[in-house]
């Protein structure tokens, strides 16, 4: 159960940075520099919120920091992540899941996968032990 709850909180917690940023880039940003700079622009923000998140869920809901528990944190945060995200593209943008999928294939979307995976290995990587 603190599995389910850490990953929750991150997701949550990640999620609604990105949901905060995600309109300044494509309504600010993208038009004037192009979709892969406003990309790179926001991702650096994202990394911060990953790693503070990644640290911060385990301690609140007091969950161990094994390399099992905290892939398992990562890989359902990811399953919510992507859920919501494809909520929102269809509610909100107005997009098709094939829409949705067809944009990994730009740049831009090549950065979001990558993005993505970091998300998912954060808890490991922010709280591997021995450092």
């Amino acid at each position: 159960m603190k599995v389910a709850s850490a990953a929750a909180i991150y997701f949550l917690a990640t999620f609604s940075v990105g949901f905060l940023l995600g309109p300044i880039r494509v309504l600010l940003l993208e038009p004037r520099i192009g979709a892969v700079v406003a990309t790179l622009c926001e991702a650096p923000l994202l990394l911060i919120a990953m790693v503070v998140a990644a640290r911060w869920t385990p301690r609140l809901v007091g969950l161990t920091t094994s390399l099992a528990g905290m892939l398992a944190v990562g890989m359902g945060a990811l399953a919510l992540q992507q859920a919501a995200n494809l909520l929102v593209g269809m509610l909100l943008r107005g997009l098709s899941v094939q829409q949705q999928f067809a944009r990994l294939a730009k740049p831009e979307g090549a950065i979001y996968a990558v993005l993505l995976a970091i998300f998912a290995l954060m808890p490991a990587i922010a709280n591997r032990t021995g450092r």
